[in-house]
């Protein structure tokens, strides 16, 4: 890596990348904790994770500011298989699920996210603010007066700070402020420690103590595929979100193979996969955080609170972390998309739309993101086939009858290309099919201009294709059946 790099990854204004990663630690623990919990397991196993994930890709990731812990998508996926045959098992799916993202990065599978339309990836941002303040109702409703106004000072600290000085982040000092009043003022409100249980020794490393045979292998294999798969696309989705947000690009192949080693050695050391994690992503970048220091101290920070600040940060009011995640979920979201409905196409609305009721129905984003480039990819199909247009022209002197084709043809044009051609008006006559401005893409295309042929032969018209590009000429001298007399 050339010395540049490194300065820039790594020396630039390390201080504020320091207090941004800060920030980003006290907005993964309400979150990791709560995940641990849909997964099945002690909060300790999605803390440690966190830990070692924000550590090891610190190091190996593709996206310098981004931030990766244990995350809701993953655990959703890793509940079924926590509660059939406990926590070893799912260690072990997560040593495999890290095996497969490294397989994934080195096949150079991180380019399949050019395939994520912009309109997917603005649903995808909207419905996870949206699921990142719906976690935070939980804490919000019920809280009584107390926690409303603690809730409240919180988020006026937030904004107002920053209006005076922006060289602390404000929600460093919101969670100074709301302690200190909580403690001293001996407030009947809810803290990290009533959250659940927090570790109180550091990760060790072990194998994870389940049988090498091939029914564990069988066991493991399902959702471990189906854990490296929803982080990689969760990760992949959120460096994007950086790339948009910090002008700056980023290495798809190698965060791949960055979350797959973060992920093995997370197993390792007794945690549960993880991917990136957007709102606490966004939060990093808001505040500073644009280089491996802040993903780096991110981690750190994490396991020097949760383990010698202990009985500190078993203190701080889970208010204080609730008004950084609402603040979080606000600046997630795309406002200007809400703008832009009236002037974009009504199809891309509807991708976007689709993604966001699909992801936050489901609280799957790997499922409404999939749903939205299915979408995309379907708009996409439909559009380039209506632009295919065959035109006739007759030549009453030479009895010769051209039809020019111009657009792309292909599975989804291929019906329309083929009902274009009056077949029975032609018999007898000289057909000429000109597609210097066509485009034949698959085998589909193919088998229409054969058909076409086929008929006019039929019907005892001679049958001329002409002006054939090199790329259609080769596709169909290999997958072609029939003579078509090109010229």
């Amino acid at each position: 890596m050339p010395l540049s790099a490194i300065r820039r990854d790594w020396g630039a204004n390390p201080s504020r990348e320091i207090l941004a990663g800060a920030v980003a630690t006290f907005a993964l623990i309400p979150e990791v904790i709560a995940f641990s919990f849909v997964a099945g397991v002690d909060p300790e196993v999605g803390l440690f994770a966190s830990f070692v994930i924000g550590i090891v890709i610190a190091f190996t990731g593709g996206r310098p500011a981004m931030v990766s812990a244990a995350a809701g998508s993953v655990a959703l996926v890793a509940a079924p298989l926590v509660h059939a045959h406990g926590l070893p098992y799912l260690l072990a799916a997560g040593l495999l699920a890290g095996a497969f993202q490294i397989a994934f990065g080195l096949l150079r599978l991180g380019a399949l996210m050019r395939f994520v339309s912009k309109s997917v990836r603005t649903g995808f941002v909207n419905a996870l603010a949206i699921l990142i303040f719906s976690a935070q109702l939980p804490h919000i409703l019920g809280g009584g007066w107390t926690a409303y106004a603690m809730l409240a000072v919180g988020l006026a600290i937030i904004y107002l700070v920053p209006r005076l000085s922006t060289a602390i982040p404000s929600p460093l000092i919101c969670i100074l402020v709301l302690t200190l009043a909580s403690v001293s003022l001996k407030l009947p409100i809810p803290t990290v420690a009533d959250l659940g249980k927090l570790p109180d020794s550091l990760p060790s490393f072990a194998w994870p103590t389940v049988p090498l045979t091939w029914e564990t292998l069988s066991i493991i294999a399902p959702p471990a595929l189906a854990i490296a798969m929803v982080g990689l696309l969760e990760s992949l989705m959120t460096a994007s979100v950086v790339d948009d947000l910090t002008g700056t690009p980023s290495s798809k192949n190698r965060e791949c193979v960055g979350l797959g080693m973060a992920n093995a050695a997370a197993s390792l050391f007794g945690g549960i996969a993880g991917c990136g994690m957007i709102g606490q992503t966004v939060s990093n970048v808001k505040y500073g955080g644009r280089g491996r220091l802040s993903t780096l101290f991110a981690g750190a920070f994490l396991l020097i609170l949760m383990v010698l600040l202990k009985p500190w940060v078993s203190q701080v009011p889970v208010a204080a972390l609730v008004a950084i995640m609402v603040t979080v979920s606000i600046d997630t979201f795309d406002w200007a998309s809400l703008r832009t409905l009236i002037v974009h196409p009504k199809t891309s609305s509807i991708v976007m739309f689709s993604t966001v009721i699909v992801t936050v129905l489901s609280a799957n984003l790997a499922l409404g993101v999939t749903v939205g480039v299915l979408l995309s990819g379907v708009f996409f199909t439909f559009k380039v086939a209506r632009l295919l247009q065959v035109k006739s022209e007759a030549d009453p002197a030479t009895g010769k009858l051209t039809y020019r084709v111009s657009g792309q043809v292909f599975f989804a044009s291929a019906d329309m290309f083929v009902d274009s051609f009056d077949i029975q008006g032609a018999a007898e006559d000289a057909v000429i099919i000109d597609v210097s401005e066509a485009h034949f893409w698959d085998i589909t295309a193919v088998a229409a201009l054969e058909k076409v042929v086929e008929r006019f032969r039929k019907h005892h018209a001679s049958v001329v294709v002409v002006g054939l590009n090199d790329a259609s000429a080769t596709l169909i001298g290999s997958l072609g059946s029939t003579p078509l007399r090109e010229v």
